[in-house]
Formats: C-alpha cells, sequence, structure tokens
C-alpha cells in the first residue's frame, strides 16, 4: 500500500503514483500554476488561493453510489489520483496513465479442487505473515464474518477488537470473545450506545474529507479508536469479497437464471405493471430485477437513488448523469465474463474503492492507527482472479472455495456464516421520535434548501417512520452529505476541537513504525 512523490531535481519533474488498489488516498490540484497534493482533503484546502465550492455532480452521483465516486471529489477542482495510476508533472503540463487494471482472467481449464483450497490456504498464509512484520505489536479487528474470522486463525497476534450495538442481531461481540478464546487470543470489545454514536457523526465526515453514507464507517471508527488505546497496527479484512465472490448479491444472476429465459419483452412488461405497485410484496423485486441485465441492474454493492428519484429530491440535476455512463466502460471490457464475475469487476473499481478502502483507511488515520489489509496483496489477486465461477459461487453459498480453506481453522457456524461487517441498526432508530426529529430538523435546514426540495426529503423520512417504505438508506445518504457540509462550508461547523487535533499530534510523535 502506498502513495508518494517523488521530485526530481536536475529534470525538475515530479512523479507520482498511487497503489494498485487503492488502499493509501492521494489527492491533487493546480492552483496559479502550483500543483498542491496531499493524502488528506483538508491539507489542501489551507492552500492559499483555493476557494471552496461544492461539486454538484459529485453530489449526484453521490445518491446513488452513496459515496464520492467521480475523480473529482465533492470540492471542485480537487481530484483524486486513482488506482493503479501514476501521474508526471513537469512545467505545469501533466500526465496521468494506468499501470494496473484488476482484470479477472478465470481459468476454463478443469481444476483440481483440493489443490485450489491448498493453493488459497497457502498463499493467504504467506501475506499474512508479511504483513505481521514490525518492530511493535500487530492486532486484528474482528468481526463475526469468516473473512476476519480467519485472519484470527492465522495471524499469532495477542489482541483482537470488535464492537457491537445493544440489538441483538447488531451485535457480533459474542461470536468474536467465543472465537477469540477458543484461539487463547484476547478480545477487547465494546458495546457503541447509540446516543455516542449519533453524537459522533459530525466528527466522522469530517475525518472522511468527503461524506461517505456507509453507516458502518462509523462503527469502524469506534473499533479503531478502541485499538489505538492498545496497538499502533491493526490487520482487517477488506477485499476477500471483492476477489473471492463474497457478497450475497452476486448469487443473483444464478437466482434470476431461470427466470431470465423467459422472452424479455414479456419480463419488461410484467416489470412495468408490478413497478407502481406500492410496499414491497413478495416477488416484486425478483421481477423488476429479473427484466434488466446486470449492466442495466449493478453500478455496485450501493445502488441507493434511481435517477427518477434523484431528479426528483435535487433542486439542480444534470443531464446525461445516469450512473450507467460511468460503469459502462467498465462493462464494456468485461464483456466474455459471466454475469458475477462483471459485477466482480465494477466493484473492484468502484465500491472498493470509493467506500471499503476509504473508511478503512480515513477511520484508522484519524486515530493514528496503521491498518493492514493482507487480502489485497499481488500474489493473493494473481490467484484470485483465476478462479472460475463455480469455485467462488453455488446454490448453497458464495466465497464457496475461501470458505473451504478457512473452514480447515473454523467451525461449520463460523465458516458458512453470512457476511454482516460490524452492522448499524440504522433503520431502526429512524423510525424513533428522537432520532426522526433530529434528521427532520437537518432535513428542513436553509443548508438543505441550497441543494434539495426538502418537501420531497421530507415524504422519504415520513414513508420510512410510517414503516411504508424502507428508505433507511435514501435518509443516511442524505444526512451524511449535510453534516458533512456543515463541518466544511458553515461557519463554525467543525466539531474536531483544537484538544482532538492536539491529542492526535501527540499519538503521532510516539508512533513507531516498521
Amino acid at each position: 500500500m502506498f502513495a508518494f512523490v517523488i521530485w526530481d531535481i536536475r529534470k525538475r519533474e515530479l512523479f507520482a503514483a498511487r497503489d494498485m488498489f487503492g488502499i493509501k488516498p492521494f489527492y491533487f490540484t493546480e492552483i496559479d500554476g502550483h500543483l498542491v497534493y496531499g493524502s488528506e482533503i483538508k491539507s489542501i484546502l489551507e492552500f492559499p488561493g483555493y476557494h471552496r465550492e461544492v461539486n454538484l455532480q459529485a453530489l449526484e452521483q453521490y445518491l446513488s453510489f452513496e459515496y464520492s465516486v467521480l475523480p473529482e471529489t465533492f470540492f471542485k477542482g480537487i481530484f483524486k489520483l486513482m488506482p493503479g495510476h501514476y501521474m508526471r508533472w513537469k512545467n505545469g503540463e501533466m500526465e496521468i496513465c494506468r499501470y494496473f487494471d484488476p482484470m479477472l482472467a478465470p481459468t476454463d481449464q478443469p481444476v483440481n479442487h483440493e489443490e485450489l483450497i491448498n493453493e488459497i490456504d497457502e498463499t493467504l498464509q504467506e501475506s499474512i505473515r508479511y504483513h505481521m512484520v514490525s518492530d511493535v505489536e500487530v492486532a486484528s479487528l474482528l468481526s463475526s464474518g469468516v473473512d476476519s474470522s480467519y485472519v484470527a486463525t492465522q495471524f499469532h497476534g495477542q489482541h483482537t477488537f470488535t464492537v457491537g450495538f445493544d440489538y441483538e442481531t447488531y451485535n457480533e461481540i459474542p461470536y468474536a470473545q467465543e472465537l477469540s478464546k477458543s484461539l487463547g487470543i484476547d478480545n477487547e470489545s465494546m458495546v457503541i450506545s447509540t446516543e455516542e454514536y449519533w453524537k459522533e457523526l459530525p466528527k466522522i465526515q469530517y475525518y472522511m474529507d468527503e461524506p461517505l453514507a456507509d453507516a458502518s464507517a462509523s462503527a469502524l471508527y469506534f473499533v479503531d479508536r478502541m485499538a489505538a488505546d492498545k496497538v499502533k497496527v491493526i490487520l482487517s479484512g477488506e477485499g476477500s469479497d471483492e476477489l473471492f465472490g463474497g457478497y450475497v448479491i452476486y448469487h443473483e444472476p444464478l437466482s434470476l437464471a431461470r427466470y431470465e429465459k423467459l422472452p424479455k419483452g414479456f419480463r419488461k412488461g410484467l416489470a412495468s405493471l408490478v413497478k407502481h405497485i406500492p410496499g414491497h410484496p413478495k416477488g416484486k423485486g425478483f421481477i423488476l430485477r429479473g427484466s434488466q441485465s446486470v449492466e442495466e441492474r449493478f453500478i455496485g454493492n450501493a445502488n441507493v437513488y434511481s435517477t427518477e428519484m434523484r431528479n426528483k429530491v435535487l433542486r439542480s440535476p444534470t443531464p446525461n448523469s445516469d450512473p450507467k455512463y460511468l460503469t459502462k466502460p467498465y462493462y464494456d471490457k468485461v464483456k466474455n465474463l459471466k454475469d458475477p464475475e462483471k459485477m466482480q469487476y465494477i466493484d473492484l473499481n468502484f465500491w472498493l474503492i470509493g467506500d471499503i478502502l476509504l473508511k478503512a483507511d480515513k477511520m484508522s488515520m484519524a486515530h493514528s492507527l496503521e491498518s493492514r489489509v493482507p487480502f489485497l496483496d499481488r500474489k493473493v489477486f494473481e490467484l484470485a482472479r483465476k478462479i472460475p465461477l463455480s469455485e467462488k459461487i453455488n446454490d448453497e453459498n458464495t466465497k464457496v472455495c475461501f470458505r473451504e480453506a478457512a473452514h480447515r481453522y473454523l467451525s461449520d457456524r463460523q465458516a458458512s456464516k453470512k457476511k454482516l461487517g460490524f452492522p448499524v441498526p440504522i433503520r431502526i432508530w429512524l423510525r424513533t421520535d428522537k432520532y426522526y426529529d433530529i434528521v427532520k430538523k437537518e432535513f428542513t435546514s436553509p443548508e438543505a434548501e441550497k441543494f434539495f426540495h426538502t418537501d420531497e426529503l421530507v415524504k422519504i423520512l415520513d414513508a420510512h417512520k410510517s414503516g411504508k417504505e424502507d428508505y433507511a438508506r435514501h435518509i443516511w445518504v442524505v444526512y451524511m452529505f449535510l453534516l458533512w457540509y456543515r463541518e466544511y462550508f458553515v461557519e463554525g461547523g467543525c466539531s474536531v476541537s483544537i484538544e482532538d487535533e492536539m491529542a492526535a499530534e501527540e499519538r503521532r510523535k510516539h508512533k513507531v513504525y516498521a
């Protein structure tokens, strides 16, 4: 993982690069002939001559993707150097090139199943061993998923860290404690109170640099804060689902296969009939998804606002802004792959970068904690890209071959457990008077009026509270943007105090890096 810059004194030329998958961030802009860059946008904002302006196109796409998806950030004129790219800059001229593409190349040759499981296990063990190299103790985050559980069985450290909420289905602590105890590892855990979670949201959006509506990012903030009190380096399980086919939605093409044998015209007609049925009667979603190709229905693991719904809530929607325009060039490159593999490739180029790795880096760096991701290793990728679909997804489960490798060290229940990933009960909270009122106040604020038709926002909020619809993610996307906007554009909005910054600086002074 890296983001670096080299200045050639003799040639007066700058060379910059970012790692293959986007584990570490890199931002840049040009101001009055100066190239300004950093690993945090907030550092660039301090450069004389930069004037803050919200990128409305970034906002529009964010409503669908739930993260900042464009190369240009939410701050107009500030860009990301994308993963797997390098940049040259000389005499004010810039050249950006891609040096790595996470292209899948599944073999069409017969695979020896047992040999594949052995190779996965050995390759992952080697990666974890290398990621453990450090002058200081390395610990691991632990949810109830098979990814972090496998890492916990292999990393030979002393501590795991877990957070949960005071709702049974949103609490992974008992599982983590049970597994850690069986491995002879100390598990540090904490229950995040609802009040504390909501209190920290503005600060979390400040540290994120750009708005992110993945509610689990806040859970990461708390677990990283807890880990930073004990250790300086942690291992985490990001990347496993994208490489080994772990997300439940990757099973969708298999579920739809028989239905898709019906004539497309018939499927489209049936979808147009059920589309306007209110609520979510059984089978409605299946019929709607079955009427679309994977290219039409899948833009990544999150697809929150439809284009039609965006146009209702936004004051200034832009023409030709369908999210599918962004994913189409990537789909065009993988026409030869099967639908679940196409979905993996989309997630490797969108969801992994904009959500998964962003929150892992920002939340750990907020506490001066180094987060390492052993699944996103070059050798692991070179192995995973060749695995045929039949070894990743079947009728019973996803991430099949990896689960079998993990099963060598985990029980049946642990190896086959569905992914939760620090789940957060926002759906429940938003149906209570207290948090409904908090969000409604923000949705009807002058700041919201600048960007949204607030009456439409309130309709969405009311429909969710009444139980007529599940609009938790739609609400959260807008609410997180508004909190972020207050932090960066409203005078006195910054929730990170001088004391917070001084404490973080004190921690940085005492860090010892490998």
